[in-house]
């Protein structure tokens, strides 16, 4: 018997596409999103305790990247785009069931009027708008593994850039979110096949279209737009 899974939640954040979205959760802290439940799931009572803990595991829908068909076997951006690995063997977005495993700080919860309970989260590595299916707590004692091995993960080192940022083109991001988007930057927000000096890469932050190149390990930004400036001009 096939049970159907709810939409419990969404969560909201700075990243409007998927081009620059972190690659794994944790990997940028300073990341703040919002998780909001869905009217359905806005009772109080059911995110009572979860202030205790520190982090949380979300269980979510690659809703960009829902699919048809499956293949058994992917290209893993970590080796390059070159080599194939089986599917099960990756966190992929191209799977048979198209779901995402997360595990996010929470750093607050607030109690709207509107809203019902929001959840404050850092680190995901979600598009802004995604569908969430379940929230569980992190628990230390049984999801921590010291002696856990990461495959062909350990195998691949990628060091940070050095991002070049114009201090002209800084002060058009708000200097609350400047930090944040350095450090994504930083971690080359690059599919890893793609590697052309000559490039000019884009992507939304927010509400700015950032656009960049790169060159060895320096990356440079070299325009930020206004979304709704360029939306305009179109």
């Amino acid at each position: 018997m096939e049970h159907k899974i709810h939409v419990i939640a969404h969560i909201y954040n700075d990243f409007t596409g998927k081009f620059g979205i972190p690659r794994q959760s944790g990997i940028l802290s300073e990341l703040k999103s919002e998780i909001v439940f869905t009217p359905e799931y806005r009772d109080e009572a059911a995110v009572r305790g979860i202030e205790g803990f520190s982090h949380l595991w979300l269980i979510w829908q690659f809703s960009q990247s829902v699919r048809e068909k499956w293949s058994p076997t992917v290209r893993p951006p970590r080796l390059g785009g070159n080599k194939r690995v089986g599917v099960f063997a990756t966190r992929s977005p191209f799977r048979p069931n198209p779901l995402g495993l997360s595990c996010v700080k929470l750093e607050g919860v607030q109690i709207s009027k509107n809203k019902g309970a929001v959840l404050t989260v850092s680190g995901a590595d979600m598009m802004n708008g995604t569908p969430i299916y379940d929230i569980k707590p992190y628990l230390p004692y049984a999801d921590c593994i010291g002696m856990a091995t990461g495959g062909f993960t350990d195998e691949v080192e990628k060091p940070l850039l050095d991002v070049e940022f114009p201090v002209l083109l800084l002060s058009e991001i708000p200097v609350e979110k400047r930090e944040t988007l350095k450090k994504l930057l930083a971690n080359d927000p690059r599919p890893s096949y793609q590697n052309d000096p000559l490039r000019v890469y884009g992507f939304s932050f927010s509400d700015f279209e950032i656009k960049f190149k790169v060159s060895g390990d320096k990356l440079t930004v070299v325009d930020v737009a206004k979304i709704g400036d360029i939306q305009q001009e179109r």
